[in-house]
Formats: C-alpha cells, sequence, structure tokens
C-alpha cells in the first residue's frame, strides 16, 4: 500500500511515512473555511502540545476521546542496561515516560493498515 493513509484523510497529500506539523497547519488551513491565517492556526497547534505536555509534566493523564491518551507511565530502573552507541554497561535509575495510548476508534481504524 503506497502512502499511508485512508482515502477520507487530507493528510495523503504526503506520500512519505511521515506527517510533519507543517503539513498538519497546511491541512487545516486548507480543510477550514475560517477566516484564519497559517500563522494562527501554527500558533493554535504550538498551544495544544503546550497543553499536553504541561499536563504530562504535572503528572496528569491527557484524555481526548476518539483520539486517545497521552499519560506518564513509570519505567524500572536496571542495573545492566547498554548505552546503545558505545555498547558500555550502564545503570537506568527509575524514570517516567510519555506513552500513548490509541483511542478504540483510533485503533479500529489503522486495523487493516499493514494487512497484505
Amino acid at each position: 500500500m503506497d502512502g499511508y493513509i485512508n482515502s477520507d484523510c487530507n493528510f495523503g497529500v504526503n506520500v512519505e511515512k511521515k506527517v510533519t506539523k507543517n503539513d498538519v497547519v497546511e491541512n487545516i488551513y486548507n480543510d477550514t473555511g475560517f477566516d484564519i491565517t497559517k500563522k494562527d492556526i501554527h500558533i493554535i497547534v504550538d498551544k495544544v502540545f503546550e497543553e499536553i505536555k504541561k499536563a504530562l509534566l504535572n503528572d496528569q493523564t491527557v484524555e481526548l476521546r476518539g483520539f486517545g491518551t497521552f499519560e506518564v507511565r513509570t519505567r524500572r530502573g536496571r542495573e545492566k542496561a547498554h548505552n546503545p552507541k558505545t555498547g558500555e554497561q550502564v545503570s537506568v535509575e527509575v524514570h517516567g515516560a510519555a506513552v500513548f495510548r490509541p483511542g478504540k476508534e483510533l485503533k479500529n481504524s489503522v486495523w487493516s493498515l499493514r494487512k497484505e
């Protein structure tokens, strides 16, 4: 399957495997009939990401119904880990990790993308 997005989404304009923030801003600008500039859309998108980041840094869960949930999970530490660049053995402390769990609707939408 070429591309990565189903036909009812306009992100398919970019046939590469990634969508950048600028692609998102461009698609919002093209898909909405609002009298708003790309710069204003960029500010709004940045603010959404800032709010998600702020919530995570306050150890809060961000639930976006129909899309998914961002949360911080605790990763246990390990005495014997390896630095992937040097191969050096290092220890890793207990730490937080930001994770995303897709919602049911998103999960169902992408279920068959990789079927051959």
